[in-house]
């Protein structure tokens, strides 16, 4: 049984198969999409929030 995922894309069935060199995308312009999104920064990972009060160091005052 083949595993099938949806393109991040387009969200187009993809078979998760070693011959799909594309995975997970279904094609390569899918692929640059994606990468053109992190490229123009339009994914973003959260920050952990610090607490506003840091000394010089950037630690923590006791």
């Amino acid at each position: 049984m083949t595993t099938t995922v949806d393109c991040p894309t387009c969200g187009t069935k993809v078979e998760w198969i070693a011959t799909n060199r594309f995975r997970p995308f279904c094609s390569e312009r899918c692929k640059q999409i994606d990468l053109g999104a992190w490229a123009e920064e339009k994914y973003t990972i959260p920050a952990v929030n610090l607490p506003d009060d840091l000394d010089e160091d950037g630690k923590i005052p006791q």
